[in-house]
């Protein structure tokens, strides 16, 4: 599906919040990066974080010569619709953040990119945003901030722990699931940020099917159609007949048959070696699936992210609202020095877009 800048932005569009990352990271720059390099995709976004941040962001990746952006101290998200071209808007999230060390894992900046994404959270939640596009967090740095963010381990629980509170329901009762995804490959996991031995305990008959069920109705929306699910196994070869394992048997095929029973295009348990390549679409060409449900967290983020993580897109589904973000971390080694890729953040600009619309 191919659309220009301008066909992705209805007129009445409400803005779409990006939220600022770890500031000692290349989270404010790609942001930057992101502005300057595609401004009519831009148009009707805005910067959750903090003024100073992005002004020294944008100055970090404008040529010499160049004259910089202005930068637009908005006060409530729709200010960001009102705006001329090629003026960044940025809502500032609380007292300013004070400088941080680029490169350093930081309590300030683990507390302030931790605050931006609960405000972004909040603000979708009320109707005020249209999408949360987020920049990348250190797990670390959000660790060292103390509560409440020390509880997270990621994006994903932080915010489906936000719109859980918020609807007024315990956590567990708000599922969420990762998905990853690029132009090629799409896969969506059963579990997300757990140890291997763990992962493996939480494939139930719950679980797989109603990650195959989430994926469904995630997918009807923007593809138009019902998607075509793959399941992939859990052991070699999808157990080989129960030679490696019986998962497949007991567990994951009666979830696929329980998803077929509610509607959904799914097949499986495939073996899980293969599926991810009869998945790929390539050279304009669909894949043999539109997406792969993954039994664990690595078994289904290398295929994606060996395909190029500056054009991977992590979407959160069961939220009700939608975010997205770039596939990788804050990048410390190379924060500051004007070089970190934009690509997989504007993939996931676009990504919003496509979903929004």
């Amino acid at each position: 599906m191919n659309h220009s800048s301008a066909e992705l932005i209805p007129a009445s569009a409400k803005p779409i919040a990006i939220t600022l990352g770890d500031a000692a990271g290349i989270g404010p720059e790609i942001i930057a990066k992101a502005f300057v390099s595609e401004p009519a995709l831009l148009r009707n976004c805005f910067v959750a974080g903090d003024v100073a941040t992005m002004r020294r962001a944008l100055s970090l990746v404008s040529s010499a010569d160049a004259v910089p952006w202005p930068v637009a101290h908005i006060t409530h998200p729709e200010q960001a619709c009102a705006l001329p071209p090629r003026c960044l808007a940025v809502l500032q999230v609380g007292a300013p953040l004070q400088p941080v060390v680029v490169g350093r894992v930081s309590a300030l900046a683990g507390e302030f990119a931790g605050r931006c994404v609960a405000w972004a959270a909040n603000s979708a939640l009320r109707g005020e945003v249209a999408a949360v596009v987020t920049a990348p967090l250190h797990k670390e740095a959000l660790g060292a901030a103390g509560a409440p963010y020390n509880r997270y381990p990621g994006h994903t629980e932080m915010l489906q722990d936000i719109a859980a509170t918020y609807l007024g329901l315990p956590t567990s009762a708000l599922p969420v699931r990762m998905m990853l995804a690029n132009g090629e490959l799409r896969t969506v996991l059963v579990s997300i940020h757990l140890s291997l031995r763990r992962a493996i305990e939480a494939v139930d008959f719950e679980r797989v099917l109603q990650t195959i069920v989430m994926t469904h109705n995630a997918l009807r929306g923007p593809l138009g159609r019902a998607p075509r699910i793959a399941v992939a196994g859990l052991n070699p070869h999808a157990g080989e007949g129960g030679l490696f394992g019986d998962e497949e048997h007991n567990i994951i095929a009666p979830a696929v048959a329980a998803a077929r029973a509610q509607g959904c295009d799914a097949s499986g348990p495939w073996a899980p070696d293969t599926v991810f390549m009869r998945a790929r679409a390539k050279a304009r060409a669909l894949g043999e699936f539109d997406a792969v449900v993954a039994m664990y967290h690595d078994q289904g983020l290398i295929p994606v992210k060996y395909l190029g993580v500056e054009n991977g897109v992590n979407i959160t589904l069961g939220l009700p609202f939608i975010r997205t973000s770039p596939d990788h971390g804050t990048a410390f080694d190379i924060a500051g020095l004007g070089c970190a890729d934009a690509s997989s953040l504007l993939s996931a600009i676009r990504m919003a877009r496509l979903w929004v619309v």
